[in-house]
This record gives structure tokens, C-alpha cells and sequence, in this order.
């Protein structure tokens, strides 16, 4: 079993930190303790000290009430678009489960819509014609359907993700990453820094660019077109959403984007190749149920929430390796064989996402662990707080890559909308490592571990930098 890390202020880190206790008295059986804990993964400080609050919150009860900032997905409720004059975010309150059998269990109960439109008045519902256009593709996503919409939706683009196809697309993630590198060391060079001493920042120069290179590749997207596409991605990428003017940067992005891709779409119309655009636009002239908003909804998602995942993930890795000496030891040693353990891990101990900003609307009465859920009421899921869940993973706020249970995760969820992309994003980890650390096994963090600040602009747990020396 590893060490604890030996930099004090990296195991705080790791494992949240102190944090206020958010204590709560236990009521009736059936109904879940309220407890004060604000939750908000927007705020890096919130981040810092996430994991401390979701063990608190374990230790109460597996479903708890608290409450949630204000995020990005809840644009797409009527009026919810609308940002508060103060530039604060009034928190909602909803029920958070927190423990891992009562979090798969959730994910999987089909009383649990992920539909928004669910609970929403008829009043409401009228209104969502004035949705904005660049809300809309959120909103009628992959993330936002019950079946059969989803089922009908997920069947076009599933067979893109088989493990098979994955394997198919390693020699040329392989040749993306290395060449990425040797664009990296010749930057290097021209700057006069030496071997062991050249600087990078991995997220900029590796993990962003190798996995928005491999899904536009996918998708197809010209090589002409991807300076203008990844620049729209970066500002998604890096945008404060607590700042009303990078706020409506990212708006502006995606407005952009949705209006580039009716274009991409009527030039794959008339000349399509193999690629995924060209397959949903004639799935759709074959009478095969994808029309064109679901067609943006579908591009939208795979394009942002799939390779920003990947991103995270591998910045994270890298962190938590250079940061765990034990594991990174373990590592170098057989790279090829731990990769995939690392993956996992790195998934489990710091997962991409921490819990879902979309919360299930429970369609009937029901209960979760003996815990009364009303009908109508939204429920959030904590994939974090599940996955440092001690009864399923010993000493869970350790980094092990050779955690035998390690591939129990739930960083990509679980049942009907499990990530699409978790292969690739799986596959993507293990040759970002394997490839890292043969070239530079001396790669090492250029500042202290605790300069580290996580970034809100996603919504996903990840790095704001990662400046290495290698």
C-alpha cells in the first residue's frame, strides 16, 4: 500500500484540508439530515477543501439536504440565464447523495429523470422558446434526455467508442502526443534552455492540444478551420464563469461555434468523408430520427465536454505523480504495465468531475437508503465524494496506481449516462503517461505543489497550470 505524501501541505491538499465541520442533526429515519455545507465547484477554494467537506457529509447520513451555487447548467432553466446584479450566485438547495452503493444506485434507478423539463409548470415550459440559441444545445444534449430520446441518440455515436475502435486510434493519438513533444523541445531549444532544465507549461503545450487534436480528428473537422474552433474551446476552457465578462466570453463561443456548424454540416452534406460529422448528417437524410439541433447538441458535447475531461485528467495524473515520489518510483519502473492503474487512480482521487451540475428530478415518492425522497425534489449525485467512499476504497484519501479495486471509479458515472467518451479519455491517459515519463523521467513540478490553483472555468476539476521542468 503507498505512503501518504511527504510534503505535508500536498496531503491537505489531496484530501481537502481542514475544513469547517458541517454538522447536522440527525432527524426522522426517512428524512435526509439538512446540513449547511454550501457546495461550489466554481470556487477554487471550494475545491481546495472539497474532500474534507464530502467526508463530513459521509459521515452524516448517504443522502443529506445542503446547498448549491449557482453553475453553468443552470442556464437552462427558465429565467436562469438571468446573472444576480450583486455578481453573487444564490445557492439552491437540493439532496446530495453521498456514498457509493446509494450513488450507483441512484445512477441507475429510473425514476430519476435527467430531463429538466420534468418538473417544470406548463408556465415554464412555454417559456423555454426564449431560451438563448447558445443555451440550446445544452439543454437538449445527451446530459439532458431520458429515453427514448437518449437511447435513440446515444445508438448513433456509440459505436465510435467501442473498445475495438479505440484500439484502432492508438497509433495516431501516439504519433499527436509525440509530436506535440518535439514541437515542445524545439521551443525549448530556441529559448537556449538545456535538458533537465526546459520549462513547460503541460497543460497548454500537451494536455489540451493532444486530446482537442484527436476528437476534432474525429468529428472532422478541417485542418483549416481548427485555429479559429480550438480558440473558442480555450476561451471555454480558461473563462471564470463568476465573472459576468468572461461569462459572456463563453457565451460568445459557443454562439460562434453552433453558427460554424451549420455550415461544416452543409459541407459534409455535399462532400462527406469518414469522419463522425459526416455519418450524423446522412443518418439524418436517411430518415434516422437526428435532426439538427440534436445534431449541434451532439457536436457541442463531444467537442467541449469530451476533451476537456481529458485535460483534467491528465494534468491531474501528472500532479498527483510528481507529488506521490513512491508512486512515481513505481511508475518509471514499468510505465507500459502501471499505465492504466495510474489512469484509474487518478480518476478515483481526483476525478474530472466532482459532482453533476444537471441533478436528477425524482418522478415519484421513493426512497434511497431508507432516506424518504419527495416527488419533484433534484437530486445531485457525488461522484467525488463516492469515490473516496472508505467502505469501498481503504484509505481512500491515498494515491495508489496499484489499487487492485482502483477501476470501481465512478469519475465517468454509471448506468444509461456514463461518459461516451471514458475509452477514449482511458486511452488518451495511459499514452499521455507512458509517453511523458519514458522521454522525461526527471520531469518535475517548476513550482511548490501548493502555488497549484484549481480552475473554475470548466466546471470540472482540473488545474489552472502545470509548469514542469523536464
Amino acid at each position: 500500500m503507498a505512503t501518504n505524501p511527504v510534503n505535508e501541505q500536498t496531503t491537505q491538499a489531496a484530501t481537502g484540508g481542514p475544513a469547517p465541520q458541517a454538522t447536522c442533526p440527525m432527524k426522522a429515519l426517512r428524512e435526509a439530515p439538512r446540513c449547511p455545507a454550501l457546495l461550489d465547484k466554481e470556487n477554487p477554494e471550494f475545491l481546495a477543501h472539497a474532500y474534507a467537506t464530502y467526508a463530513d457529509l459521509r459521515a452524516q447520513a448517504p443522502v443529506v439536504r445542503t446547498s448549491f451555487a449557482h453553475n453553468f447548467a443552470d442556464a437552462v432553466l427558465p429565467g436562469g440565464t438571468k446573472r444576480p446584479e450583486s455578481g453573487s450566485h444564490p445557492a439552491k438547495e437540493r439532496l446530495f447523495v453521498t456514498r457509493y452503493d446509494e450513488v450507483v444506485e441512484a445512477l441507475l434507478d429510473e425514476r430519476l429523470s435527467s430531463d429538466f423539463r420534468t418538473s417544470l409548470t406548463p408556465e415554464q415550459r412555454a417559456n423555454l422558446q426564449y431560451m438563448p440559441e447558445e443555451i440550446r444545445p445544452l439543454a437538449y444534449s445527451l446530459l439532458m434526455l431520458d429515453p427514448p430520446d437518449h437511447t435513440r441518440l446515444r445508438k448513433l455515436v456509440q459505436p465510435n467508442f467501442t473498445a475495438r475502435t479505440m484500439e484502432t486510434l492508438r497509433p495516431r493519438i501516439q504519433r499527436i502526443a509525440d509530436t506535440l513533444l518535439d514541437q515542445v523541445e524545439r521551443a525549448a531549444a530556441e529559448r537556449g534552455e538545456r535538458e533537465g532544465e526546459r520549462r513547460m507549461d503541460l497543460l497548454h503545450t500537451f494536455a489540451y492540444p493532444m486530446p482537442i487534436t484527436v476528437i476534432s480528428d474525429m468529428l472532422g473537422i478541417p485542418e483549416e478551420d481548427r485555429a479559429k474552433v480550438h480558440g473558442w474551446a480555450e476561451s471555454l476552457l480558461g473563462a471564470d464563469r463568476r465573472d459576468a465578462a468572461m461569462d459572456e466570453l463563453r457565451r460568445g463561443s459557443l454562439r460562434e461555434f453552433a453558427r460554424y456548424l451549420d455550415g461544416l454540416f452543409e459541407r459534409k452534406r455535399r462532400e462527406p468523408t469518414e469522419d463522425m460529422i459526416s455519418q450524423m448528417v446522412h443518418a439524418q437524410d436517411e430518415g434516422d430520427k437526428l435532426n439538427h439541433q440534436e445534431m449541434v447538441s451532439m457536436v457541442f458535447i463531444l467537442f467541449f465536454a469530451g476533451h476537456v475531461t481529458t485535460v483534467n485528467l491528465i494534468g491531474s495524473g501528472v500532479v498527483a505523480l510528481l507529488t506521490h515520489p513512491d508512486q512515481l518510483e513505481r511508475f518509471l519502473a514499468d510505465p507500459a504495465n502501471l499505465s492504466k492503474g495510474a489512469v484509474e487512480e487518478t480518476l478515483r482521487y481526483w476525478g474530472p468531475v466532482d459532482y453533476m451540475s444537471t441533478p436528477r428530478i425524482i418522478k415519484e415518492e421513493m426512497e434511497l437508503a431508507g432516506t424518504h425522497l419527495p416527488q419533484g425534489e433534484k437530486l445531485s449525485v457525488g461522484l467525488a465524494s463516492a469515490n473516496r467512499d472508505p467502505q469501498h476504497f481503504p484509505n481512500p484519501d491515498v494515491f495508489d496506481i496499484t489499487r487492485p479495486n482502483a477501476h470501481r471509479n465512478l469519475a465517468f458515472g454509471k448506468g444509461i449516462h456514463i461518459c461516451i467518451g471514458a475509452p477514449l479519455a482511458r486511452l488518451e491517459g495511459q499514452i499521455a503517461f507512458e509517453t511523458l515519463f519514458r522521454r522525461y523521467p526527471r520531469m518535475r513540478l517548476e513550482v511548490p505543489f501548493e502555488s497549484l490553483r484549481w480552475n473554475t472555468g470548466s466546471g470540472l476539476r482540473g488545474f489552472d497550470r502545470v509548469p514542469v521542468l523536464f
